[in-house]
Formats: structure tokens, C-alpha cells, sequence
């Protein structure tokens, strides 16, 4: 820890004026603290996101201004090849032949929903788009720790390189992670955190845990056909509606018999059709829902189950099948080390009180692609305005966050960059 208690030493004297910096220094002054100028510049820089949502791919505006940002604090981002999303290297390129390097990750695409907040000056000016999700505040996190960690890097006080990852399109599956890794985001990288929007901790928060913090997603696509005839004459016929109800209810139950409980896995429909008329049996119907996992290995093992399932309620109706099985995303599985990477830097900033425990979530998270090369971590950081009654929930057009989260959020991340290179050895 030497090499961080000079650098903390070094803060001390440089926060030393009787400025806001200085009264909201950290313990035991580590660098980092994040500039009132600074602050206020990222608020503006979400808000200005926040009214100009765009969906997955399409985030040419928003890769602009992260780009015009960067390269304006003397960075050399590199926007990715589809024209979205970038990756920008924070104190130098890592070298091959030093330690590998820490990895700072942000999601910038919004979601297909209306934004019906009121009174707010930065609601969205994009009709039915909306960042619902909390990926402005991520965005704007990881670019206010990316221009902290390049004035410490003038100043000679960034022990090793930071890498910083913009990524497209986390809300299409199976999630723009997938494009980042293959033009190389993790070349160099040996470890990599994020956080994501909680609504339910309080700002100036985050939560924690060691191990899956997330559940694997999926999509499920079933078309059903068969002779379809006059409902006077049903056993002429393939029936259906009823097959179509029977895949609906005792799929879920069959693959609920064939896996462990304690794995998680689920189907939760979100679509039915069949048929147009009252009197006429339709010879063809379509059924699609999201599979939930809480377990890594049982979702490796669920397509195969889920089809054996759907084939086998489909053929007792006499009913053809035909399933499209859309891999998602696995679940988040954080790295012990990493989680208490996190926890160190947090406490570092504001205290052992600012981390509490979390659950695991239901919800899916790309960014567990990262996890399959390297390892890594999440935090829930807290958005909640403390004492605000009631939870506006993410992927809800009322969603909103509290901004002090910004603050919190870039100082955790410059934090865990300096503990992360104090800690592990070269």
C-alpha cells in the first residue's frame, strides 16, 4: 500500500485550500475526489443524454459527444467499427508485457418505452425513447472517472493504465458486449467492474455481492401448426388453441421437474396469438416469453431441456413445433476478488456504511460476456433520493435518478483504479 499512501499524501496537499474538493475529500484523502466544475459539467453532460435517447445501434449522437469529450481532455478514443460505441485508454496503451491492466464499462443505449416524467427540464425529446434504465448515468459515470483519471495521469499520479468501455446496444440480445469483445475491448485487460441503477438504494450507496448478482436471459419463440377446421368438428382436427394453452401451462411445470429448484429456472410468457374468428379453429399459433436462470451451469443445460419440453406437450396434441431458442445472456457472476476490490474503494471514499449487501436480481446484464474472458464485478449503485417514498423502477417512463449517484459513482471507479494498481503487484 505504499504506493497508494503516497499518492493520498500527495492529495492532502493538493486539497489543502479550504475549496468544496477539498471539504469533500475522501478518507484519508485519496485522489480522485471528483471537482464541483467537474460535477456540475457531468450533471449537464446527463441531462443532456437523457433528452436525447437512443436505442441499441443507433447511438451516433451520444458516441459523438463521449468522443468530441475525451479527445477534448487529450484521450484518443476509438469508436468501435458499426459507428457506436467506443473504447478509450486513460495514462497510455497497456503493455503487453506489464500487469494486465483494469477495465471501466458503460452501456449508452436507451430503451423503446415513452418518457412520462413531469417537471423535470431534461425529459426526452425523442418520442416512445427513453433511458429508462439508468445507461445515461452509467455513461456519464465512467466518462467522469475516464477525465479524472487523465488529470491524474498528467500528473504523474496514475500508477497504470485504466481502460474505459462505451458499449452499444446492452438492451438487444444477446447484448452489444459481444460486439465490443470481438474488436478487442479486453485486449490488455486483466480485470473489469461496472455498476448499474439500483432504485431501491439509497444515493450515496451501493450494494454488493459475491457471486451471481444477476440472472441469465433468454428469449423463447414457439410457432404451432396442424389442420385447422370448424369448432363443431374439433376432433377433425389439431386444436390449436388448446395445444397453445397447453405449452403455456405445463411447459413451465415439466422443465420446473427436470432441473434443480434452487436453479432458478423459469418461463414467463409475454406473447399468444391464435387465431381470428370464434367458430373456426386456426391452423396456426405463435407463443414467445423470456427464460430467467439464477444458475450458470443449468443455463448452459436449458435450451435442450425447454425444447424436449415444448416437443413433447406439442406432439400429445398432435400439434407440429417449431422453436426458435434466442440465446441471451448469461448471469453476472461476480468475482469475489473483484467485489471486494469494489467494497475497498468504496469505504476508501465514504465509509464501510456506504456498501450494504444486495440480492440477486432477476434482471439480465450483458456485461456478464466480460466474465467469460476475464473477472470481474458489478455494484448496484444507488439512485434513490434518501427518503423518497415509493420506487420509480427501471424500464418504467417514469424512471429517474437521483445525480448525487454521478458523484458517487466516478469516485468509486477512480478509487478502485488506484487501489486495484496499489494492491496487485507488477
Amino acid at each position: 500500500m505504499n504506493q497508494l499512501m503516497s499518492l493520498a499524501s500527495a492529495d492532502a496537499s493538493d486539497a489543502s485550500d479550504g475549496s468544496e474538493e477539498a471539504d469533500n475529500a475522501p478518507p484519508g484523502n485519496l485522489p480522485g475526489a471528483l471537482p464541483e466544475t467537474l460535477r456540475a459539467e457531468l450533471v449537464a453532460f446527463r441531462r443532456d443524454l437523457h433528452m436525447h435517447p437512443e436505442l441499441g445501434h443507433q447511438e451516433f449522437r451520444t458516441t459523438a459527444a463521449l468522443k468530441a469529450r475525451l479527445e477534448k481532455a487529450g484521450l484518443a478514443p476509438r469508436v468501435l467499427p458499426g459507428g457506436t460505441g467506443l473504447i478509450c485508454d486513460v495514462g497510455g496503451a497497456p503493455d503487453a508485457a506489464a500487469r494486465p491492466v483494469l477495465a471501466l464499462r458503460a452501456d449508452i443505449d436507451a430503451l423503446p418505452i415513452p418518457d412520462t416524467k413531469a417537471g423535470v427540464p431534461y425529459r426526452s425529446t425523442v418520442p416512445d425513447r427513453a433511458h429508462a434504465c439508468g445507461h445515461d448515468v452509467h455513461t456519464t459515470v465512467v466518462l467522469g472517472a475516464g477525465l479524472v483519471l487523465a488529470e491524474l495521469a498528467r500528473q504523474d499520479r496514475l500508477p497504470q493504465p485504466v481502460r474505459l468501455i462505451f458499449q452499444p446496444a446492452e438492451e438487444v440480445l444477446p447484448g452489444g458486449a459481444t460486439e465490443a469483445l470481438e474488436c478487442g475491448a479486453l485486449d490488455g485487460v486483466g480485470r473489469i467492474i461496472a455498476v448499474h441503477c439500483d432504485p431501491r438504494v439509497d444515493a450515496g450507496r451501493i450494494g454488493l455481492r459475491h457471486g451471481p448478482i444477476t440472472s441469465a436471459c433468454d428469449r423463447l419463440e414457439i410457432a404451432l401448426g396442424g389442420p385447422g377446421g370448424h369448432t363443431a368438428r374439433p376432433h377433425l382436427t389439431t386444436d390449436l388453441v388448446t395445444a397453445a394453452a397447453k405449452v403455456v401451462s405445463e411447459v413451465p411445470a415439466l422443465v420446473a421437474r427436470r432441473v434443480d429448484a434452487r436453479s432458478g429456472l423459469s418461463i414467463t410468457w409475454g406473447r399468444i396469438e391464435a387465431g381470428h374468428a370464434c367458430n373456426v379453429i386456426p391452423q396456426h399459433a405463435e407463443l414467445s416469453g423470456t427464460i430467467r436462470c439464477l444458475d450458470l451451469d443449468t443455463w448452459r443445460q436449458a435450451p435442450d431441456i425447454i425444447h424436449a419440453a415444448v416437443q413433447e406437450v406439442a406432439d400429445l396434441h398432435r400439434a407440429k413445433s417449431a422453436i426458435n431458442y434466442v440465446r441471451g445472456v448469461p448471469p453476472v457472476v461476480n468475482d469475489a476478488a473483484v467485489t471486494d476490490l469494489l467494497r475497498d474503494a468504496m469505504t476508501a471514499r465514504r465509509g464501510a456504511d456506504a456498501v450494504e449487501d444486495t440480492a440477486q436480481s432477476l434482471g439480465g446484464e450483458d456485461f456478464s460476456w466480460y466474465l467469460e474472458h476475464v473477472p470481474g464485478a458489478m455494484a448496484r449503485l444507488g439512485v434513490r433520493t434518501p427518503g423518497e417514498r415509493g420506487v420509480r423502477d427501471l424500464h418504467q417512463g417514469d424512471f429517474d435518478a437521483d445525480e448525487h449517484a454521478i458523484t458517487v459513482g466516478v469516485e468509486l471507479f477512480t478509487a478502485a483504479a488506484l487501489v486495484d494498481a496499489a494492491n496487485r503487484p507488477s
